[in-house]
């Protein structure tokens, strides 16, 4: 079947499992366009989506990380001040305070500090496999590809072990509020859930102002008053939990899938590092950001109005000809799968990709040698989330 433009819908099915050869056509014949569906032009071609990310003056980050314009009246009135949370995190922000943000969040990211996660994030693969292995197959989705992860990002939060389940269910349900349009009965469930959240994270933040422990809340509680407000101390533990609890665990789902449909499984150590980079191109958990246009412009003989939403489409970008030789071909040793633009690129290029990258390559590195046999199981269908945001699998049947 052939789409059209007005047919772009990330969250149709189709879409969602293989847009590609119609994002091709769009950097061929329509590489800037307005869609009707998120009221928003959509950047397709490589050199735009980075170009966009690399001018911050005409591509506002400034309120354009949340959707939560389409909350309804009644969810905004019971989300109160809240209603327009992540408005102070430093991916939604331009400078000068994106430039305050970033230093203090990233001194709880040093090159000595990821480093150190990666040994406690491979015991914790280890430790789950050890449950798990005897079984012979599971979902790899809801029994192998989430745990360890969340529970790494647990302990570099400060989430007490007994927390996790309900931080998880919690993060969830924030995301679905902000970054999912919701019917407006199922708005005021997750607003309900989302307060119960901000008030344990707001208790958390107090528990370490009294008693620091050797975690990130208390590095950023230390700093609130001098380098961070309290509402901004929140919204870094939110999205940080975010990533830990969504985002990486989807790349894994993907990555697996990918290397398992493409006969790559297991992949060579040596290997690991270039093939995690690849299956982050060609099946990217994050599809692109949005961005405002900070003032008039004209793009391939579109005008932008100042003020639009724009998406800056990675997904498209990650596909584009011009920069990768057949985009559709899994290449495992390809030589620049990097330059794929999954964690943004320029001034917001995701403070925690060196942590993202170290989690994929040490869980294949690691699921590879403990499940070499890992294998589909065979008449299962494969069902991807659906997300303006992002990709990500519901459910991967696996044995071995």
């Amino acid at each position: 079947m052939t789409y059209d433009i007005e047919d772009f819908d990330v969250g149709a099915d189709w879409h969602v499992t293989n847009p590609y050869p119609f994002l091709a056509r769009l950097r061929e014949e329509s590489p800037v366009f307005w869609s009707e569906h998120l009221q928003a032009y959509v950047l397709t071609r490589y050199a735009d989506v980075r170009a966009a990310y690399g001018d911050p003056r005409r591509f506002s980050s400034k309120g354009s990380l949340t959707i939560s314009r389409s909350l309804t009246t009644a969810t905004r009135e019971k989300l109160g001040e809240h209603g327009s949370f992540l408005s102070s995190f430093v991916a939604n922000v331009d400078p000068p305070d994106h430039t305050r943000l970033r230093r203090s969040v990233s001194r709880a990211f040093t090159p000595r500090a990821v480093a150190a996660m990666e040994e406690t994030f491979r015991t914790l693969n280890e430790d789950l496999l050890d449950r798990i292995v005897p079984q012979g197959g599971a979902d790899f989705v809801a029994e192998i590809g989430h745990e360890p992860s969340i529970k790494l990002t647990a302990r570099f939060i400060g989430v007490p072990e007994s927390d996790e389940a309900f931080v998880q269910a919690h993060v969830k349900d924030w995301f679905q509020l902000f970054l999912s349009p919701q019917p407006p009965e199922r708005q005021l469930e997750l607003a309900d859930s989302f307060l119960t959240y901000l008030d344990y994270v707001d208790r958390l933040v107090a528990a370490r102002a009294k008693d620091p422990q050797d975690d990130f809340t208390s590095l950023m509680t230390s700093l609130i008053g001098d380098e961070l407000s309290h509402r901004e101390v929140v919204e870094l533990i939110s999205t940080i939990l975010l990533g830990g609890n969504d985002t990486v665990p989807n790349q894994l789902g993907n990555t697996v899938l990918r290397l398992l449909r493409e006969d790559a499984w297991p992949v060579p150590p040596e290997q690991v590092a270039n093939a995690a980079e690849e299956c982050m191109r060609i099946d990217g958990a994050s599809l692109g950001s949005f961005r405002y246009a900070a003032a008039d412009m004209s793009l391939h003989g579109v005008t932008i109005p100042a003020g639009s939403l724009v998406l800056l489409s990675t997904d498209s970008a990650a596909h584009d000809e011009t920069v990768f030789a057949d985009p559709e071909r899994f290449w495992i040793d390809r030589p620049n799968a990097a330059d794929h633009m999954v964690f943004g690129y320029g001034i917001h290029f995701c403070v925690g990709a060196a942590l993202g990258r170290l989690q994929l390559r040490a869980a294949l590195d690691v699921l590879g040698r403990r499940l070499p046999s890992l294998r589909l199981v065979p008449g299962r269908p494969v069902a991807f989330r659906k997300s303006i945001v992002g990709r990500g699998l519901t459910s991967l049947r696996v044995a071995w």
